[in-house]
């Protein structure tokens, strides 16, 4: 089967959908599928073109088996409503060239994802002009997202962009995307059922695991033996409600057990450093490599995970993924009745969830957790199982593979 890939974050990029993303190729590629990526240089979560890599050239190379097609984009140093508009704008019309280029390849499925929507258009034409399915695979439900959140404003700009999404969202043969809330999200846009596949993210359970001794980072950050380490890792933008971390923090300054690592990168790092000054919990680090990440997560007593109010149900948090698997307590920020509340208190069964946006009830959670590591310990091990259980990633990849595989076949059928 040839499968085309096509969207702006990739490998090397090392959280986020260019992961999941990277992970997907290599695995499709090493089960003998043909596998090419459009996409552009890396560039996330700290909105700056790797070093060696342009954002202006045409580029391709061979990865894991991979083709893969790198295309000119501009990047924001600081991404706001319009800036990330032209920041998509740019790498949907930079790689439209290359979408066309693999006309003669003939892939049999055009997968694209979203974030951005902007390559959706280019996608599902190209696929209809040259007899490929064409598949649409929502990470974020990026539209709703920029309005409730404030980036984009406007009630008839608003109509006028959903129903455009909603037009183009039942062009694609299938559309899929990561939690249950968020399936019933495409349904409601109108989405014939039998196009709606729930594909969720997945962890690599055998490189993220309990850890039997303790991190090499405690002793590396200098902290004591019975520190209590509630970590935040991951991209640090808009939707995440950060700016409640750096007020629990606050709040719990007088209690020197429990310490605040805070490791990531993004548009919003700069703005919680600054809420954090004179803290002396807190420590900041950049994105840990990739072959720390075991030892990395395994550094948390406590994986805190913040989601605002308005960001419900259109993001399914992917980092959480990588908490469950390091056996490690979870304390989120959502209302019990949304699909992260429901994971982490029922399905998972992995941690605490307090209201978004409160950080008294944060920060009351969490010193209740220091103080109980038999609970923690439970906590954690429920959130391991679920992984095993639900997270793999040859099944959930194993399953996909028979999905589009099914799909290449329907009109032979």
């Amino acid at each position: 089967m040839k499968v085309l890939f096509y969207g702006i974050n990739f490998e090397p990029e090392l959280t986020g959908i260019g992961k999941y993303t990277g992970e997907m190729t290599a695995w499709f590629a090493a089960e003998g599928h043909e596998v090419r990526v459009i996409t552009a240089p890396p560039y996330y979560p700290a909105w700056k073109v790797g070093a060696g890599y342009s954002a202006s050239k045409y580029h391709s190379e061979t990865w894991q088996g991979v083709r893969v097609f790198r295309t000119p984009l501009w990047v924001p140093h600081q991404p706001g409503g319009l800036k990330r508009l032209i920041h998509l704008a740019s790498f949907a019309l930079s790689s439209l060239p290359v979408l066309f280029a693999q006309w003669r390849w003939k892939p049999d499925v055009v997968w694209v994802v979203e974030p951005p929507l902007m390559c959706a258009p280019a996608a599902t034409a190209f696929a209809s002009l040259r007899g490929a399915k064409s598949w649409l695979h929502i990470q974020d439900y990026e539209v709703d997202a920029a309005f409730d959140l404030g980036l984009i404003k406007g009630h008839a700009l608003r109509r006028w962009v959903e129903g455009a999404e909603r037009w183009l969202m039942r062009r694609f043969d299938r559309v899929s995307t990561i939690s249950g809330r968020m399936v019933d999200r495409a349904l409601a846009k109108g989405v014939a059922p039998e196009r709606v596949v729930h594909f969720p993210n997945w962890v690599d359970i055998s490189g993220i695991a309990p850890l039997a001794e303790p991190s090499t980072y405690r002793a590396e950050l200098g902290l004591a033996a019975d520190a209590v380490v509630a970590l935040y890792s991951g991209n640090m933008g808009n939707k995440q409600g950060l700016e409640i971390l750096a007020d629990v923090a606050r709040l719990l300054q007088d209690d020197s057990r429990i310490q605040f690592v805070f490791g990531g990168n993004g548009s919003g790092r700069a703005d919680l450093q600054a809420r954090c000054a004179g803290l002396p919990n807190v420590r900041f680090l950049d994105l840990q490599p990739l072959e720390r990440l075991n030892h990395w997560l395994g550094l948390a007593d406590v994986h805190l995970l913040p989601q605002r109010a308005d960001a419900a149900d259109l993001v399914m948090p992917s980092k959480l993924t990588g908490m469950l698997a390091s056996g490690r307590a979870v304390l989120a920020t959502a209302m019990p009745e949304t699909e992260l509340g429901r994971v982490v208190t029922q399905g998972a069964a992995c941690g605490l969830v307090v209201p978004p946006e409160n950080a008294a009830a944060m920060a009351e959670a969490l010193r209740a957790l220091a103080a109980d590591p038999a609970r923690r310990a439970e906590l954690g091990a429920n959130g391991r199982r679920y992984a095993e259980r639900e997270l793999s990633q040859d099944v959930i990849l194993r399953r996909f593979e028979a999905q589009l595989l099914a799909l290449v076949q329907e009109d032979a059928a």
